[in-house]
């Protein structure tokens, strides 16, 4: 790149006519203007000269000679009859290898202090997903270094997975892991709606220095107006869009999509949209499949998507949580009760799925973790009467088997934060607790080296 092409990009999205108009009444989260000229999408700028600041805002709505606009920002000092100027486009993010270890805002500026990008090339946030019939078969498991996901929920290279939980239960936690410890070349992170406090603890605690330096991640805390969280999540998927682009495998990690539909509520409410399913508005749900489908396999790359999702009192079948669950390929539900018991990650096996595991794993891996969950469910189904020592040993031979080898299971189902575990040894941990030898040919090539506290636990 020339050092003048970023200066001419800037020169060619230059509009020399501007329109603008005036503010005419505020109502909540809403800014009614009379014009500009303007279409919805588009960018503006709201000049406030008691605060010597400009306020940017997008257009949401247009009523008639009246055009509604909603603020990325706060609007303290917006009075009537401010200016307000149409920009001629909708917004677009800079993208360059350099986005590496840096942290943006909700419009794709950095905030970490470490200087502008510097690009000149930009992405439209607003994208349309890859053509259905050009989109590459998902034929390649990928590692996440968790061995409860990648042994029995495993992923494939442009699978759309969520993670279901209550609040407090880790989620945050094992997005942290994984973009730490993934085979991806590339990690984007999405931090939508999350407390202000948590940002800097979740890139330095959970991140890490090493996961950083080969993600990006996006903010929009939950203090930002609803448009900054909405368009937070579409600058994060941009920037995925970028790196699949050039042929690599991206992990996205979106935290949280409820938060994003909340913020899409608001806006919807603002508006006057009606309610629909407990609040939520109908463009909500009609949102949501535009933007998950945005991530998967191109003929370039893949997108390999991690959504969370905040089930509200634990109910995995309120209106979000089954929506999302409807359009993604897979899911892993966290569990409270584990958690409770200091089993971390608390991932629930039995009610984790991945429709493309059978796709993506040989037939002994599949045999091996069918054996497994197998052991699980039994263990399960008996837990309450070993429990109370009513189940006499040697009355089923399964109960038997797995009241044997439970305490095996569970050093493998569980994981401290800084462990990180390759595909390889978690398969063939696997294959030992069933009993199965698992073929070199069925392990995988998606090697990471074991940390030095994985490797003493093997």
């Amino acid at each position: 790149m020339g050092i003048f092409d970023k200066y001419a990009s800037a020169l060619e999205r230059l509009e020399p006519i501007k329109y603008t108009g005036t503010v005419d009444k505020v109502q909540g989260l809403v800014i009614e203007a009379r014009g500009p000229r303007a279409v919805v999408g588009e960018l503006c700028q709201v000049v406030l000269p008691a605060e010597k600041r400009i306020l940017w805002a997008e257009v949401v709505g247009l009523k008639g000679a009246t055009v509604q606009v909603m603020p990325y920002d706060e609007m303290e000092g917006l009075e009537i009859g401010a200016r307000v100027i149409a920009m001629g486009e909708q917004l677009s993010v800079p993208v360059s290898d350099r986005l590496l270890g840096r942290v943006l805002d909700s419009m794709g500026k950095p905030i970490d202090g470490k200087g502008d990008v510097g690009s000149s090339l930009w992405y439209p946030i607003f994208r349309a997903p890859p053509d259905v019939l050009r989109r590459d078969r998902i034929q390649q498991k990928i590692a996440t270094g968790i061995r409860a996901v990648d042994g029995l929920a495993t992923v494939g290279k442009g699978q759309r997975m969520g993670i279901f939980s209550g609040s407090g239960v880790g989620k945050t936690t094992l997005l942290g892991m994984m973009a730490r410890n993934t085979s991806a070349d590339v990690s984007v992170i999405a931090l939508i709606g999350e407390r202000g406090r948590e940002v800097r603890e979740f890139i330095e605690n959970d991140l890490g220095p090493e996961g950083l330096a080969r993600s990006v991640v996006v903010v929009a805390s939950s203090n930002k107006p609803p448009l900054a969280r909405i368009r937070g999540a579409y600058v994060a998927t941009a920037v995925a869009e970028y790196f699949r682009d050039q042929g690599k495998d991206v992990m996205l990690f979106f935290d949280t999509v409820t938060r994003f539909a909340r913020a899409q509520r608001e806006i919807g409410l603002a508006i006057g949209e009606p309610p629909a399913s407990r609040g939520y508005t109908p463009s909500v749900f009609s949102l949501l499949p535009k933007l998950l489908e945005r991530a998967g396999t191109s003929e370039r790359g893949s997108i390999t998507g991690f959504y969370s999702v905040l089930v509200e009192g634990d109910d995995l079948d309120e209106p979000i949580a089954d929506a999302v669950r409807g359009h993604l390929d897979g899911h892993i539900v966290l569990s409270r009760g584990l958690a409770q018991r200091a089993h971390f990650p608390a991932v629930d096996v039995l009610a984790s799925l991945s429709r493309l595991a059978d796709r993506v794993c040989g037939p002994t891996v599949r045999q091996a973790c069918a054996r497994l969950r197998r052991l699980l469910a039994v263990y399960r189904d008996a837990e309450d009467l070993i429990s109370v020592g009513a189940y006499v040993e040697g009355s089923n031979p399964e109960i038997d088997a797995a009241v044997e080898k439970m305490p095996a299971v569970n050093r493998f189902l569980t994981q401290a934060v800084e462990e990180r575990y390759s595909m390889i040894d978690t398969l063939k941990a696997l294959g030992e607790l069933s009993g199965l030898e698992i073929p070199e040919e069925e392990l995988g090539s998606e090697a990471l080296s074991l940390s030095p506290r994985a490797a003493a636990r093997a």
